[in-house]
């Protein structure tokens, strides 16, 4: 272990729980090509992508969280009356009023402790998890469940191939308290570009643009991107905000044992670990089974990673994701 790896802790919070959920239902690039002009060859070569798991309409999007959040307890050897505080990430919540945030509280029973929805893309998962932190440190909270979850199959275009290939539905969880010892965040990094807010969007259905029958007839409902504007700032943005990450940390990018990225794109990924050097066998991918997830898309790699036990105490893990908005960042932490 290095000298570096013996610094104190940025924010001295644990993870002790992880917990992930996918609907049953599977759609594959086969299943695509039964209604689009694509094949699994296309599908695979630009993106990496060969399943995604998917909500039936009948499902309830908050099951997910739920059951991620429940799973994460479990593991942390906590009940929701341990939890006072709930940070729920998503890009489309359950409802526009209330959110997300008090249907999952609600269902996971969590009594009357704090909740919220944190709005910031595919990275909305990492300012929760900082966000998280930094209230248990500052003692506004004791112990923190971190959710990501997403539902975004019931908001893309499944006649547009560009965009309705990416994307699965699922949730991710962990659960934060404050610990003693050498764990805890070593290093944060969280960004934001405004001027390229137009590379994801869904333009109609807020209070710019209220639903009607003009915006539901020009499709202005679905999801939308601007795919090569996208992979040219993401990589930039990741890679970015994982130097200033580690430099903060006090960390060379060679000490980094984990590197968890949004799962957006293969090609993205593939791209990221270039410009930083870092090898492959150290960054965690599972985009070719559960597509780009969103904000669900890094606790769920997290905690597959972890209940595969392949994270060992003392390790140093690189979250590192972008999104809409454009909001991106990373956070590097001892496990």
């Amino acid at each position: 272990m290095s000298p570096q790896k013996k610094l104190t802790p940025l924010i001295p919070v644990k993870i002790t729980g992880t917990g992930s959920y996918l609907p049953e239902k599977i759609l594959t690039n086969d299943d695509l090509a039964q209604f689009l002009e694509t094949s699994d060859e296309w599908i695979r070569t630009r993106t990496g992508i060969r399943t995604r798991h998917i909500l039936s309409p009948e499902e309830i999007p908050a099951k997910m969280g739920i059951e991620a959040g429940q799973r994460a307890l479990a593991q942390g050897r906590r009940s929701p009356k341990d939890v006072d505080l709930l940070l729920v990430a998503t890009n489309v919540p359950e409802e526009p009023i209330p959110g997300t945030a008090p249907h999952i509280a609600l269902g996971l029973g969590l009594g009357k402790g704090a909740f919220a929805d944190v709005t910031a893309g595919c990275a909305g998962f990492l300012y929760a998890l900082a966000m998280a932190a930094t209230m248990i440190h500052a003692g506004m909270a004791k112990r923190a469940l971190v959710i990501g979850t997403e539902a975004l199959s019931r908001f893309v275009n499944w006649q547009d191939r560009a965009t309705c290939v990416l994307f699965g539905d699922g949730a991710g969880a962990v659960l934060m308290e404050a610990k003693k010892g050498k764990a805890g965040i070593l290093g944060v990094a969280l960004r934001g570009d405004a001027t390229k807010l137009g590379l994801l969007r869904i333009e109609a259905g807020g209070v710019r643009l209220p639903a009607s029958m003009e915006t539901v007839q020009a499709g202005k409902h679905f999801l939308e991107m601007e795919g090569k504007g996208l992979f040219r700032a993401a990589v930039g943005m990741m890679a970015e905000a994982t130097r200033a990450a580690a430099a903060q940390a006090g960390l060379t990018l060679e000490e980094i044992d984990w590197v968890v990225p949004h799962q957006a794109n293969l090609r993205i990924i593939e791209a990221l670990v270039k410009r930083l050097r870092i090898p492959e066998e150290k960054v965690v991918v599972n985009i070719e089974r559960v597509a780009n997830t969103s904000t669900a898309s890094i606790p769920i790699a997290l905690d597959e990673l972890v209940r595969a036990g392949k994270v060992e105490p003392g390790q140093i893990l690189a979250l590192t994701a972008f999104g809409a908005g454009a909001c991106y960042g990373t956070v590097i932490l001892r496990w």
